[in-house]
C-alpha cells in the first residue's frame, strides 16, 4: 500500500487561543452596604484582569435565596436568606486558573461562588439573569394545573396582588371541568 504525507497547513500562532472561557459567579454579603458591592465586583474583576481577559458581565443585584446559606463569620455561624448576585465571564489559561481561585476564594466579601468551563454555545450566548428575573410571569399550580397569574411583581409592586380575574378563571374552568366528570 502506497503512504501518502498530507501537506503542512500554516497557521498564525494568533489565530489559535488556547485559553478556555470560564464564567465566574458569586453571591456578595447582604451585610455589605449597596454602595460598597461595587468595589467588591471592582476588586473581582480586578483579579481576572490580572491573568485573563474579561469577555463579559452582570453587575450584582440583590435577590433573595431559594434557601438559607451559612457562612462562618467572626467565630460565629450565620445564616443568610439574601445576597447580592453577579457573574464575570473571562479567558484565561488553564495553568493560571488555579491561582485565580485560590486568590477570589480569599474576598471576605464573598458569601460564596462558582465557576463554570463554558461550551462553545455558552460562550456566545450569555444568560441575563437580572434581566430575566423582571419578565418572568408568576405561576400558579391549581388542582395540578399551571396557572399563569401576572407579570413578577415589580420593587414598587411586590405587595400586589394576584389578579382577581385570572384566579376566577381558573377556578371557573377547574370547577367546570370537575362537574363534567
Amino acid at each position: 500500500m502506497k503512504e501518502s504525507t498530507m501537506p503542512a497547513i500554516e497557521t498564525n500562532a494568533s489565530d489559535f487561543d488556547e485559553r478556555n472561557h470560564y464564567e465566574f459567579a458569586f453571591h456578595v454579603l447582604p451585610t455589605i452596604a449597596e454602595g460598597e458591592v461595587e468595589s467588591v465586583f471592582d476588586e473581582i474583576k480586578a483579579h481576572i484582569t490580572k491573568v485573563g481577559e474579561i469577555t463579559n458581565e452582570e453587575a450584582p443585584e440583590r435577590i433573595d435565596l431559594a434557601y438559607s446559606v451559612v457562612k462562618h463569620l467572626e467565630g460565629k455561624n450565620r445564616k443568610f436568606a439574601s445576597a447580592y448576585f453577579g457573574w464575570v465571564r473571562f479567558k484565561l489559561s488553564p495553568e493560571a486558573l488555579g491561582h485565580l481561585m485560590e486568590e477570589l476564594s480569599t474576598i471576605p466579601s464573598v458569601l460564596r461562588h462558582l465557576l463554570i468551563k463554558l461550551t462553545k454555545r455558552e460562550e456566545t450566548r450569555p444568560f441575563r439573569f437580572h434581566e430575566n428575573r423582571k419578565s418572568v410571569k408568576m405561576v400558579e399550580v391549581v388542582n395540578e394545573e399551571a396557572v399563569v397569574m401576572a407579570d413578577a411583581p415589580t420593587k414598587d409592586e411586590e405587595s400586589a396582588d394576584v389578579s382577581d380575574k385570572a384566579l376566577d378563571e381558573s377556578l371557573e374552568k377547574i370547577t367546570h371541568e370537575e362537574e363534567t366528570k
